[in-house]
């Protein structure tokens, strides 16, 4: 259990690090307001976050199973998938990348139709989808259920980003009308 627990925290750490790096790459990029509501968003994704890590160095919290070793497989799988579609899709967007908190298209902006983009518009938001439902599989958790709680959120934000981007990015109503937005060749 130890070595599943470090692989999980290291993917965290990870994932977390590359935004961080990408980011101070991109620190010409247009400050985002402090409002009110960013404050909270990202306050909301910091608490999670060390939530999760927390977690993953507890007693099982609201087990699944009493031999979960199966769940535990699949779970990192799932996991591992999530961790690498995330990551591939920040490194893919390049300095087209802002923060989704901010809502905005950059001034040099471009569509992204490669890599994974050429098969969903929101490889992020999948990848990350999919990291949170594997770590609780991996975890034994019914703290899994949560990720559906979380997915109405992120494609409700997806489609009010996608709205601005069709309206704002030239090109993006035809990369749309030819991807998917969150499974390839389904959703």
């Amino acid at each position: 259990m130890l070595l599943l627990q470090i692989y999980l925290l290291s993917g965290l750490v990870l994932h977390k690090v590359i935004w961080e790096a990408l980011k101070q790459k991109s620190i010409e990029k247009p400050r985002e307001s402090q409002s009110l509501k960013l404050i909270a968003v990202k306050t909301i994704k910091i608490a999670i976050l060390c939530a999760v890590i927390v977690q993953i160095f507890l007693p099982e919290i609201l087990p699944i199973a009493e031999n979960p070793l199966s769940l535990r497989v699949v779970g990192t799988a799932i996991y591992t998938v999530g961790l690498i579609t995330a990551i591939a899709a920040r490194f893919q967007l390049g300095d087209n990348w802002a923060n989704i908190e901010t809502g905005q298209v950059l001034q040099n902006q471009t569509v992204v139709a490669r890599g994974v983009y050429a098969f969903i518009r929101h490889p992020i938001y999948t990848g990350d989808l999919l990291l949170l439902f594997g770590l609780e599989l991996a975890l034994n958790s019914w703290l899994v259920l949560g990720v559906f709680v979380l997915a109405p959120v992120v494609m409700l934000k997806a489609i009010k980003e996608e709205q601005m981007l069709v309206q704002e990015l030239s090109g993006y109503d035809v990369y749309q009308a030819r991807t998917k937005r969150f499974i390839p060749f389904v959703i």
